[in-house]
């Protein structure tokens, strides 16, 4: 494949998630391949390959015949999802806190400031940048399988992230908790690391149960 469409089936890739992440495409409907590739000015070609690579992060499912359908959210996957991710990134982020050198301590800063600078009207951009957050937090560590398995939650919970900021006064909290948690961090305070960023999982889990259990 020529460098042109990877690179295009890599914006299509991105534009499509976005949609996902906002609701844009509707959970009950199939995507209609012709009509995004039109909407979008491309081929089929790049956008198949968007699509199987948004099925292989868990976003789409594809059925014989019927095309690619979004994975609805549900109680139960949230669940799952942050069970996952208390288990995995407290312990991950204080062993890569541990052995952080000052180019780690920058990129972790970075990452903070970039989640504190996105805009409050693109959510999905928050929820990126949220993901890239917790990334910096764990990568420093070395362990490639635990990096890719908190990436990979992270993408999973993205809509959930976008879910959960709506309510008012949740910007301003997240701020507040990420805040602690970079400062924690860079202190490479094992404890009040653990402490913290299980409580702001944690938090976000009982949130969005709630959420769910309102809407039932």
């Amino acid at each position: 494949m020529s460098i042109v469409v990877r690179t295009l089936a890599e914006r299509v890739f991105e534009i499509v998630r976005e949609q996902i992440v906002t609701g844009q495409l509707p959970n009950n409907l199939p995507i209609r391949q012709d009509a995004l590739a039109t909407e979008l000015g491309v081929s089929k070609i790049p956008l198949r390959e968007a699509l199987a690579r948004l099925e292989q992060e868990g976003l789409l499912t594809s059925h014989a015949n019927r095309g690619y359908f979004v994975q609805p959210m549900s109680a139960q996957q949230v669940d799952e999802i942050y069970v996952l991710r208390l288990a995995i990134e407290p312990p991950a982020a204080v062993y890569a806190a541990e052995r952080a050198t000052e180019a780690d301590h920058a990129a972790a800063i970075e990452a903070f400031h970039k989640l504190d600078g996105a805009a409050t009207s693109n959510l999905a951009e928050v929820a990126v940048r949220n993901r890239d957050f917790h990334t910096a937090l764990v990568r420093p560590g070395g362990r490639l399988l635990t990096t890719q398995l908190v990436e990979r939650l992270s993408i999973l919970a993205e809509r959930y992230v976008v879910a959960h900021l709506q309510p008012a006064g949740r910007e301003s909290r997240a701020h507040t908790e990420h805040q602690d948690l970079i400062d924690a961090w860079l202190a490479r305070d094992g404890a009040r690391l653990t402490t913290l960023l299980t409580e702001h999982l944690q938090g976000t889990l009982d949130d969005l149960r709630q959420q769910f259990e309102s809407t039932a």
